[in-house]
């Protein structure tokens, strides 16, 4: 079982390397381009519609082509108020690491642009509503005892090798929680206590309008986050015969609530309240799923009554 379960791992680390490699080097080369900054020039003036200042657009755009780290890291270099501190805060939960989650779903089978769509949707409307609704917060944000700065790094040849670092490290930190990932799922499936596990999801997932044979997709993203979960879902998706509507439905949560444990801890140097926070995600993903999936049965049984009709 731990030669399987390491052999699955090593295989999926392959497939994923393959996109996350790539990927994190262009977007690490595109840091030290102009690119960044003309998008942040673009989205500047629209910030004052979610309450927040034109700076605001730095972390948001930095943690959406990068990651959450990237994110907070710039936030930490702005005089914010707690409430521009607290929609952004959100925003990013919802809305981060775009290019490498959304490209490591696409390998799972979704569309990338629902991805996008869903994850954009929701940081934009979730930061609205926020700023419609709170009156406080108005206060400056007093931040943790965590530095914002960066070691700067100029030649293209210094900024080509710190690519190729952080890309390789990002393949190192795969595998280290990939592998032994899937040597514990080969052990739960062999012995049978992921059909222990799936019986005590089905409540959830027969809520949420999915079947009881997505709750190894639906906990691993929860649990790990789209790049991370990315190993168990592939294989839950060909060993579990999860369909396309189910995966749609799993994807659509995921999308707005995902590693839920450590999205949700890194926001703790912010001084903000991180359970509202995960509450947010948690309702938000749970009430979005719920409407498409009933959208969507509704659909179906429209296309069967014209069938049945039409005979």
């Amino acid at each position: 079982m731990i030669k399987r379960g390491f052999l699955v791992g090593l295989k999926t680390t392959w497939t994923l390397g393959k996109v996350i490699f790539p990927v994190t080097l262009l977007v690490t080369l595109l840091q030290h381009t102009p690119v960044l900054d003309w998008v942040i020039t673009w989205i500047a003036p629209i910030m004052g519609w979610f309450g927040l200042s034109g700076d605001a657009a730095i972390p948001l755009v930095l943690g959406n082509f990068l990651n959450l780290y990237a994110g907070i890291g710039a936030i930490l270099t702005l005089d914010l108020t707690v409430k521009e501190v607290f929609i952004l805060a959100v925003m990013l939960s919802f809305s981060h690491n775009m290019i490498i989650e959304s490209t490591v779903a696409a390998k799972v089978g979704m569309k990338i642009w629902i991805i996008v769509l869903v994850r954009l949707g929701l940081a934009f409307i979730s930061a609205f509503v926020i700023n419609l609704v709170w009156n406080g917060g108005s206060e400056l944000a007093k931040y943790g005892l965590v530095s914002g700065t960066e070691e700067q790094i100029s030649g293209w040849g210094s900024i080509l090798l710190n690519g190729i670092e952080k890309a390789s490290f990002g393949i190192l930190q795969l595998a280290i929680i990939v592998i032994p990932l899937m040597v514990v799922v080969q052990f739960l499936k062999e012995l049978k206590w992921l059909d222990v596990f799936s019986r005590w999801m089905k409540p959830v997932t027969k809520a949420l309008g999915m079947k009881e044979n997505t709750s190894t997709t639906l906990a691993s993203g929860i649990l790990f986050g789209l790049a991370f979960g990315a190993g168990v879902m592939i294989q839950a998706v060909k060993e579990d015969n999860v369909d396309k509507k189910d995966l749609t439905l799993a994807f659509i949560f995921l999308v707005s609530c995902h590693a839920v444990v450590e999205d949700t801890l890194i926001f703790v140097p912010l001084g903000i309240p991180v359970l509202p926070l995960l509450f947010i995600r948690l309702i938000t993903a749970t009430i979005l799923t719920m409407v498409v999936a009933f959208i969507w049965k509704r659909v179906e049984q429209n296309n069967r009554k014209e069938i049945i009709y039409g005979n």
